[in-house]
């Protein structure tokens, strides 16, 4: 895809079905960048108190509020960006805060690969207080779009930086995903074209309780879903490789089950809740009955790998 003839120019949606706690300090993390937004989109997906959403943004330069019924994630950014002037969408989430050198870093990395349809980069996760790093940002830059397909790093919205016109070429996010929808994003996008890399931790991702990575069952199940779509249509095109890739990541997501559930028995273990905890093995064993094989076996060729190097051929 040639890249875009105008200056860069980044509209930011955000999208909420609350006023939230951290509204404002999302809000103001766009309004501290370094290479400013070209302007500031909030959907307000049917908040119980929309007023409260136009206090946070009223008195932001060129913000604007879009009032909808409850429709979902996806609907609302894409009826953000619908809203957009920008040649460039970043999505930002109502409990997340980006760096000041976000954009900047991040439309630096597309100068330097006109030919990127999206970018992303270090991306962090903190607590509901924003004051500890739980993961620092682990992003490394994909070689293809094989390593998007195995997601062997986090590309998720929060991180994403896209050009206009190839959100558009892939229809923007999927309005019936409610889980993963991202992912889902991703996977287009990649069949598209290459991703830049921006490193360093410059997304600040807000682990709360009632975000979608704290509920692993419904991600789980929503990963899955996603990943089958596409390999059925990897399959019937007969791309062998980019099915291979996707049932590499069929086989990370089922340990992925088994790790977010054993922490959550854990959890539960520790909060003498026992039939909790039970009902977390019970499910991973429903939903991933292979999941520990295949970590063992996962572990054995990372073992080996770090012993013998790549394998080539």
């Amino acid at each position: 895809m040639p890249p875009d003839p105008e200056p860069p120019a980044v509209s930011v949606v955000i999208a909420t079905n609350r006023s939230g706690p951290y509204l404002a300090e999302a809000i103001a993390s766009v309004l501290a960048q370094t290479a400013p937004a070209h302007e500031l989109i909030v959907v307000d997906d049917g908040s119980p108190q929309p007023a409260l959403v136009d206090e946070a943004v009223a008195g932001v330069p060129g913000a604007r509020v879009i009032h909808q019924g409850p429709r979902g994630v996806s609907v609302a950014r894409n009826v953000g960006a619908a809203g957009a002037h920008g040649n460039y969408l970043a999505f930002l989430d109502d409990d997340d805060r980006w760096h000041p050198t976000r954009l900047e870093a991040q439309l630096a990395a597309f100068g330097a690969a006109p030919d990127a349809v999206a970018g992303y980069c270090g991306l962090q996760t903190i607590d509901a207080t924003g004051e500890r790093v739980l993961a620092p940002a682990d992003q490394t830059a994909v070689g293809s779009h094989l390593d998007v397909a195995r997601r062997v790093t986090g590309i998720l919205a929060p991180n994403l930086l896209i050009r206009r016109s190839a959100f558009d070429a892939v229809g923007g996010f999927h309005s019936q995903i409610r889980f993963a929808e991202d992912l889902d994003l991703v996977l287009r996008l990649a069949e598209l074209g290459p991703f830049a890399f921006a490193p360093g931790a410059l997304v600040d991702y807000r682990l709360t309780g009632s975000n979608t990575t704290a509920r692993h069952r419904e991600l789980a199940q929503g990963i899955d879903r996603v990943l089958r779509l596409h390999l059925a249509a990897a399959d019937e095109r007969h791309d062998g490789e980019l099915a291979a890739a996707l049932r590499a990541s069929l086989a990370a997501n089922e340990r992925y089950v088994w790790w977010a559930s054993l922490r959550a028995a854990r959890a539960a273990a520790a909060q003498r809740r026992p039939a909790r905890a039970v009902g977390e093995v019970l499910w991973a064993a429903r939903s991933a009955p292979l999941g520990p094989v295949r970590g063992v076996v996962h572990r054995l060729e990372a073992g080996l790998g770090a012993r013998w190097g790549p394998r080539r051929g």
